[in-house]
């Protein structure tokens, strides 16, 4: 026993220095710096700036079916000759917005057969003090009317109207708007206003001048208490125009001719006006009401423009390049809406009724008519169109949509404008209907 009590004894005065070693080693020694804050930390940054970066989108897959092959349509696009039938991706946007402090940052591409192009392209600003003034600059839809800001993806027609699409092209364009409407906790947030200056040649084209299109929309909407009926309403003006290439400016009078005298376009060949601006006037209306009846809800929807457009002989539709000879007519057109919902079904039934006349100082079989000397004669641009297009929609999901859409369209005519091809000849009706079959997926 003795000599057990003698061994421990002399273990542990061996193994005291290497343990006071080692708790000195603890004492003096830095703890090691704990990884797993920092990790969380990163990862809490990399939420916060993936919830601030939002991407959506949608693609829009179509069949259509024409009246005769090779006809010019606002269904879309013209067909090409020889073709009454297409299949199509008529519109894949990718959106990309990016929010952080009152700020925003948008891009959004459009990806179709066609190629690849840029819709969106812009920043927004909103001041933090009382969140009611915003600037936004870059590529941005035009604030015109309601029609045009109205999202593709939630448009219940395939295509926006005649007028939009010939008076802007794209819809969009390059400037900068200022926009004031109070926040949500507002009394007054029913009230928006938007007013800028653009290019006024569309978001694809280089601008050919200096001059500046102005664009004003006053909007109002208002709901009842219990948000059953909704209206909105709004006024809408253009005032700008494009530079004068030529000294040759027609503009429309009334001229004399052997039995009588004729509305058709006057010379003005006055050297000193080339590269002076070109009055593009607009004026517009806008109104919208729905109502949730028991049956289904209701959407009543319309829009009238009326003003001055410069063009060419050949077409009215605002120019992305340099013209050269200007006609100047004055226009009208205006589009409505009936859109129903089938009960609370996933059915919706569209009725869209819209027109634009060209050139509203000539109708008829005065279209046409010869003109002797320099003056000259009005023709196939200056016909006035009107669509009556029929559309039931089914909505398979909260992502997919389908939509069968019938346009039918009809042609003002004159028997001063003969031609031996159909698609000329104007003293009859062209047969130039649309059958349109699409599918949306969206998200």
């Amino acid at each position: 026993m003795k000599l057990l009590k003698s061994t421990l004894v002399l273990l542990t005065l061996l193994m005291a220095p290497l343990a006071l070693t080692r708790i000195s080693a603890q004492i003096t020694e830095p703890e090691k710096p704990d990884t797993v804050y920092p990790i969380i930390e990163k990862l809490q940054s990399d939420v916060s700036l993936l919830s601030r970066l939002k991407i959506s989108g949608y693609i829009q897959a179509q069949f259509q079916k024409a009246d005769t092959a090779g006809i010019e349509s606002f269904a879309g696009g013209n067909f090409p000759a020889n073709i009454d039938n297409r299949f199509a991706v008529r519109r894949g946007r990718v959106k990309f917005a990016y929010d952080y402090a009152f700020s925003q940052f948008v891009l959004q591409m459009d990806v179709t057969e066609k190629g690849v192009g840029i819709k969106d392209a812009y920043v927004s600003f909103t001041d933090p003090w009382v969140n009611c003034f915003a600037i936004t600059a870059g590529v941005m839809d035009r604030p015109f009317g309601y029609e045009i800001s109205y999202s593709s993806s939630s448009r219940e027609s395939p295509e926006r109207s005649r007028m939009f699409q010939t008076l802007f092209p794209g819809e969009r364009d390059l400037g900068a708007k200022f926009t004031f409407q109070p926040p949500k906790t507002s009394r007054f947030n029913f009230i928006k206003l938007d007013a800028g200056l653009y290019n006024g040649i569309g978001p694809n084209a280089i601008d050919f001048d200096g001059f500046k299109d102005f664009i004003g929309h006053l909007m109002i909407n208002k709901s009842s208490k219990s948000e059953k009926i909704k209206v909105g309403v709004g006024v809408s003006y253009y005032n700008g125009g494009w530079r004068q290439g030529t000294k040759y400016n027609y503009n429309m009078s009334d001229l004399a001719l052997s039995n009588g005298s004729v509305m058709a376009f006057a010379v003005d060949s006055t050297s000193s006006k080339i590269g002076t601006k070109l009055r593009r006037e607009y004026f517009g209306a806008d109104a919208q009401v729905s109502f949730d009846f028991p049956f289904g809800l209701t959407t009543l929807r319309g829009e009238y423009i009326t003003g001055t457009q410069p063009g060419v002989a050949t077409s009215s539709s605002s120019p992305a390049t340099q013209p050269g000879d200007a006609y100047t007519r004055k226009f009208s057109g205006a589009y409505f809406y009936w859109i129903q919902n089938i009960l609370q079904s996933r059915f919706q039934t569209i009725v869209k009724y819209d027109y634009y006349d060209p050139n509203s100082d000539v109708s008829g079989n005065n279209i046409g008519v010869k003109i002797s000397g320099k003056n000259k004669a009005t023709g196939a641009a200056d016909i006035k169109y009107s669509t009556l297009g029929l559309g039931l929609v089914y909505k398979w999901n909260s992502q997919v949509r389908i939509t069968a859409y019938y346009d039918m369209v009809t042609n003002e005519t004159t028997s001063a404008v003969v031609n031996a091809s159909t698609l000329k000849d104007l003293s009859t009706n062209r047969k130039d209907n649309v059958f349109t079959l699409r599918v949306q997926y969206k998200f």
